[in-house]
């Protein structure tokens, strides 16, 4: 069983409260107290943070699941990611190199222990050596998880490549079937090079293949249930995710998101839901088992990414380093840890798994602080959006 069926379970909760915990789970102790079986026994540096092994916060959580963003651009204009007019983009020097990008993932599976990769962006298609990125990951490491997040658009070309270098799985954002809505959403026509994308990876046996969308209040919200039988039928799993305060317009507002209980409620509306079996783990959706009313056979799976109304931060296992080689410990941190430097510079394989560890011992207890909530009063958006994160 991976992590992703192990089990727990978010906490409900309004717009705006304070959680600790989730049921069942260890609950998050004091600063300086980690809980991990491990942490006391494992020399130390001086910020605290262990010498050996994996990486350790201070909460006791261990990040296992790695997401390296391989570059910041993108060839859509999500309206709750970027501006019409797009960021300012990384200078090709600041971008890690293919090598670059091979040595850290190898550093964080053979020295620190990570489990899975997730190649993020931006929009990764856009790097023409994506395929060498991904077979040289596989050449030093034949047995890890490589999962790749794609608006898929330009995939109906490269889908076969991707396979063949060794990417095994995809999530891919998709927030509408409508031509008009995705072009209002992603500010391009390109509805139809996504759905081509899409039946090219089926064809060259990827997977699973996630789809996630973002609801947006008043845009498609009235597609959850169309969306999620749309994705059964082709044997995708539907991943609704709560619009979350990332955007480059900073406009986003804790009123207009569209909590998981409504999602739930509304694919209700269309089909039986019942709880996974093999529960959630460290995973960020929970996930239920889907059948068309009055069928007892399994249709398929939805998965539902509750940042906002019921975070999960007590069970995060990632760690992420974005496409200029900085350690983010939280997708909503204010503070990185700068990899690429260390590593031009000719420290050594084992220095740069130290200051990665160093950064994830600092990683604070939820939302970029050590307290849970991203619609709290106090709350400051990350200056990174999540284009220039990497998800």
């Amino acid at each position: 069983m991976d992590a992703e069926h192990a089990s727990a379970r978010p906490v409900p909760v309004t717009l705006g409260a304070t959680v600790t915990r989730a049921p069942g789970a260890t609950a998050l102790p004091a600063t300086g107290a980690p809980a991990h079986p491990s942490a006391g026994s494992a020399p130390r540096t001086g910020t605290g943070a262990p010498r050996e092994g994996g990486l350790l916060d201070r909460f006791g959580r261990v990040a296992t699941d790695l997401r390296v963003s391989v570059i910041d651009k993108c060839n859509l204009r999500c309206t709750y990611c970027m501006p019409a007019e797009g960021m300012p983009w990384l200078p090709q020097s600041q971008l890690m190199s293919t090598d670059e990008i091979r040595r850290i993932v190898r550093v964080a599976v053979q020295s620190l222990g990570a489990e899975e990769l997730r190649i993020t962006g931006g929009e990764p298609l856009v790097r023409k050596d994506l395929e060498v990125i991904i077979a040289g990951i596989r050449e030093d490491n034949p047995d890890l998880p490589i999962a790749l997040t794609t608006n898929a658009v330009g995939l109906d070309r490269r889908a076969q490549a991707l396979k063949d270098a060794g990417l095994t799985r995809l999530n891919v954002s998709l927030d509408t079937l409508h031509p008009e809505t995705f072009a209002e959403l992603t500010r391009r026509p390109h509805l139809d090079k996504v759905l081509a994308g899409l039946q090219a990876a089926r064809a060259a046996g990827l997977g699973p293949i996630k789809i996630n969308a973002v609801l947006l209040r008043g845009v498609n919200d009235t597609e959850v249930v169309p969306l999620v039988d749309w994705a059964v039928t082709n044997g995708f799993e539907m991943r609704f995710i709560e619009d979350m305060p990332l955007d480059g317009d900073r406009s986003w507002s804790a009123t207009n998101v569209i909590p998981a209980r409504d999602i739930r409620a509304a694919i209700e509306e269309g089909f039986t839901l019942t709880a996974d079996p093999r529960g959630r783990g460290a995973a960020p959706a929970e996930r239920w088992e889907v059948r068309r009313p009055g069928e007892t056979a399994l249709a398929g799976h939805v998965g539902i990414i509750s940042s906002v109304t019921e975070p999960f931060c007590a069970a995060c296992t990632r760690t992420r380093v974005t496409a200029d080689g900085k350690v983010r410990s939280c997708l909503f941190s204010h503070e990185e840890t700068d990899l690429l430097s260390t590593m031009r510079a000719g420290t050594d394989d084992e220095g740069i798994a130290q200051v990665w560890r160093d950064a994830m011992w600092a990683k604070p207890r939820a939302h970029g602080s050590d307290r849970v909530g991203l619609a709290r009063p106090d709350f400051v958006q990350p200056e990174r959006t999540m284009s220039a994160i990497g998800g």
